[in-house]
């Protein structure tokens, strides 16, 4: 059973499995989190990564029905939580683990990444690393530095309480079905001071 990319959800799933455990070593590298929450799954690539490292840890928020039963039928996938919804939609209390430390990470869908930001930062909970994937462009308008000609609000408001990094470019031949656009994977650790503000 394959599932197919469905292209009213952005869907295009990554298949190279260096990336995958580049993205994820990531994470593993850096805190003793609580609770790791993957955003859109799909087939389960990096997911298979990330439950090696984190087990009972890790939650995936998938909206696809056809992803989430192929999950359900692999064997490595053994005791994977996964949660049935529009992260969008989803109440804070849904997915965050208040008061403990925790990470985003995720091959966002393109048509809604910067609204994926946005959630994050209106929640008004703020996880302690954020990371994935991105449309070039946008990564690095994320991480653009003032004076840049990429830098502007999704710029401002992300720094304003994250430090963020560019990691790298992902090339179209890595995805399936390939993506017209390159990809650009960041990955943004919370400020030790928060800015003493109303976001």
């Amino acid at each position: 059973m394959t599932v197919k990319p469905k292209k009213a959800l952005g869907q295009h799933f990554l298949k190279n499995p260096e990336i995958c455990a580049q993205i994820a070593e990531a994470i593993t590298l850096h805190g003793d989190y609580k609770k790791v929450l993957e955003i859109g799954p799909g087939m389960g690539v990096m997911t298979k990564y990330l439950f090696e490292r984190f087990g009972g840890k890790l939650m995936c928020a998938e909206i696809d029905t056809e992803s989430i039963e192929y999950l359900a039928n692999q064997a490595w996938a053994s005791g994977l939580k996964v949660w049935k919804g529009d992260f969008l939609q989803a109440p804070a209390e849904d997915w965050v683990a208040i008061g403990k430390r925790m990470a985003i990470v995720g091959n966002y869908p393109y048509n809604i990444s910067t609204q994926i930001v946005f959630k994050m930062l209106e929640c008004g909970v703020r996880v302690d690393q954020f990371s994935g994937m991105f449309q070039k462009e946008v990564a690095e308008r994320l991480c653009a530095g003032e004076g840049n000609k990429d830098y502007g609000i999704t710029s401002v408001l992300l720094q304003a309480y994250y430090k963020c990094s560019y990691s790298f470019t992902v090339h179209e031949g890595s995805f399936n079905p390939p993506p017209r656009v390159k990809s650009g994977v960041i990955d943004c650790r919370l400020k030790a001071e928060l800015p003493d503000c109303d976001y």
